[in-house]
């Protein structure tokens, strides 16, 4: 730039506007501070009006004009003076001033004091788990359920060889039931009999639940969930103690393999009884959510296939006893079979013996017949809570085959 262009640049008007002169300096008077008042609602609100804005005046949310005319309202309204104060308080709960987040050493602290209180958990055996799992859920649905509820009339039913049988109880004596008969077992792993007996915990399934509904209030009561669930964690603990080698069928030898279980008039192995108890916990369970009216699932898959295997194996035992009762059609010396197919969760396929002698031969002859189930059906069937006449069943083959093993498997059911 120039010297004459940086001359004419001094001469015009500056580049930067100077400072504003100040409001005390021009002698004016000073505004006022105070805001101006709010201008009132053009039409008076009604009541019901006002009424209906305390939602929004609770959470601040009112124009000045609304809110002044609320405040107003208030002060001569004690209906609408109460609902304002529950709202506000309300509001308070909802915008709580302190921090929601949790303490990062929080997890650290509750893990250390549960390994401090607890020690770590022993492993239960597999064949041990549906029962463990079943127990579980029932003890869950208990706890679920009112006093009156226990008096609910429950209806156990079973098939009796010839035709169905039933007994009358309440959901307390379904409980004092499962106590009785699963005291078979505390028994032959040395434990507590529940009914004190000094005869060794003999006797049936059904004379020792009689035997127990006479001695305590009949019906019983609540009470006795707790010696229920107490022998229940016993029986678990107990279980859980056993060497490996007894883990499931087959084990091989060792104090669990070694033990059983006598229903008086037969006997089960430690591992088979364990799933017998299971599967009458679960289907009992079932019983007292349908008296309750309670929603209640199947077991897990996993659990559900043990429970169908423990009954397609005890199929030729009670084939063999239908037999020698005169209830089921004459052996072949062909040694033939029968294929049990199982759909759903799970399921799975059996080869079923039809004319062993002592009923643990495996099938060697022909296949004559094959008979599919649903696996909740079959174990309903096999629980007595559908007649072998009307289970819902694919079938071909043998007729008089399939019959005898449809009937083979509600005689598994028992009180």
């Amino acid at each position: 730039m120039s010297a004459s262009e940086r001359s004419d640049a001094h001469d015009g008007a500056p580049r930067i506007p100077p400072p504003r002169p100040s409001v005390e300096d021009t002698g004016l008077p000073l505004p006022d501070l105070d805001p101006a008042p709010a201008a009132p609602l053009p039409h008076a609100p009604t009541h019901e009006v006002l009424r209906s804005l305390l939602g929004a005046w609770a959470l601040t949310a009112c124009t000045p004009e609304e809110t002044a005319a609320v405040e107003a309202h208030l002060g001569g309204c004690g209906p609408c003076a109460d609902e304002a104060r529950r709202l506000r308080a309300a509001v308070r709960l909802l915008h709580r001033p302190d921090s929601l987040d949790l303490d990062p050493g929080l997890r650290a602290r509750v893990l250390a004091s549960c390994l401090d209180r607890r020690p770590p958990r022993v492993p239960v055996p597999g064949w041990a788990a549906p029962y463990d799992a079943e127990a579980a859920r029932l003890d869950a649905l208990l706890d679920d359920i009112g006093t009156a509820e226990w008096h609910a009339p429950v209806r156990l039913r079973w098939f009796d060889g010839t035709a169905p049988a039933d007994r009358r109880t309440t959901v307390a004596g379904v409980i004092a039931h499962l106590l009785s008969v699963d005291g078979l077992v505390a028994v032959a792993l040395g434990l507590d009999d529940p009914l004190g007996r000094a005869d060794g915990g003999e006797g049936t399934p059904q004379t020792r639940t009689e035997a127990y509904w006479r001695a305590s209030r009949f019906p019983p009561t609540r009470a006795v969930r707790v010696p229920w669930r107490e022998q229940s964690r016993e029986l678990v603990r107990a279980l859980s103690l056993l060497p490996a080698d007894a883990d499931g069928p087959g084990g091989g030898g060792g104090p669990g393999s070694a033990v059983s279980v006598s229903y008086g008039g037969f006997g089960l192995p430690l591992r088979d009884a364990m799933l017998d108890r299971a599967f009458e916990c679960w289907v009992h369970a079932e019983d007292i959510a349908r008296a309750v009216h309670y929603p209640y699932e199947p077991p897990a898959p996993r659990h559900l296939h043990q429970l169908i295997d423990l009954g397609a194996r005890l199929l030729p035992v009670a084939l063999r006893a239908r037999r020698g009762a005169g209830l089921a059609a004459p052996g072949d010396r062909a040694g033939r079979a029968l294929r049990l197919q199982i759909e759903g969760s799970g399921g799975g396929q059996w080869l079923i013996p039809l004319d062993s002698p002592d009923g643990t031969d495996v099938a060697t002859g022909p296949e004559v017949a094959h008979l599919a189930l649903d696996g909740v059906e079959f174990c309903r069937l096999a629980a007595g809570h559908v007649p072998p006449e009307e289970a819902a069943t694919g079938q071909t083959g043998d007729r008089e085959a399939i019959r005898d093993v449809l009937f083979a498997a509600a005689s598994l059911s028992r009180m």
